[in-house]
């Protein structure tokens, strides 16, 4: 099996283009770093919570990781068509209507992108007049990750829809050549 294989369904290659694969995997790889360091600062907080010395700027740690996590997440989701998605109602037309309704869907995930893009940017903005307790860093480190998330999901519904578009949003149905024989 090549790497490629290992990122993208067999059902889903004809919808993405091989070159965002790469992407893909660093934001898999970033996904994993925070949830290591996720586990890891809450681990430590508790702790040195025990321990009767908490390092108070480990909460403060342990939000960004939760919160890049979960944004970076919802792009990679996307792109794998496991997030923001209405796949088990689609999945069971065919044809003309299935085409439109996937459309619609993707339209409306890339209007919610572009309004986390928008809103985004403007709460990053105003994140600088905020500051997180102890260390005074402000808010707009955390706020960065919902423009970023918008701009990544954007990206993946517009290579969705123009692939879709050209080759039509049916691929594969089943990933197992055994189960293909059997129907």
């Amino acid at each position: 099996m090549n790497a490629a294989s290992d990122i993208v369904l067999n059902r889903h290659r004809h919808l993405k283009w091989r070159s965002f694969d790469v992407l893909e995997r660093f934001m898999m790889a970033l996904c994993g770093v925070c949830l290591l360091g996720f586990t890891t600062s809450v681990f430590c907080d508790v702790v040195t919570r025990e321990i009767g010395h908490p390092w108070l700027w480990l909460q403060e740690v342990t939000s960004t990781f939760f919160i890049y996590g979960i944004f970076i997440g919802a792009g990679v989701a996307t792109r794998r068509a496991d997030h923001l998605y209405l796949s088990a109602m689609t999945e069971l037309m065919h044809g003309r209507l299935r085409f439109t309704i996937e459309v619609l869907n993707r339209l409306v995930i890339l209007a919610v992108a572009l309004c986390m893009i928008y809103f985004g940017f403007i709460n990053f903005l105003n994140g600088f007049g905020n500051f997180r307790m102890p260390s005074m860093t402000p808010l707009a480190s955390y706020y960065a990750a919902i423009p970023l998330s918008g701009v990544m999901i954007a990206l993946f519904v517009i290579e969705q829809l123009v692939n879709g578009w050209r080759h039509g949003f049916e691929g594969e149905e089943s990933e197992d050549p055994a189960l293909k024989q059997v129907t």
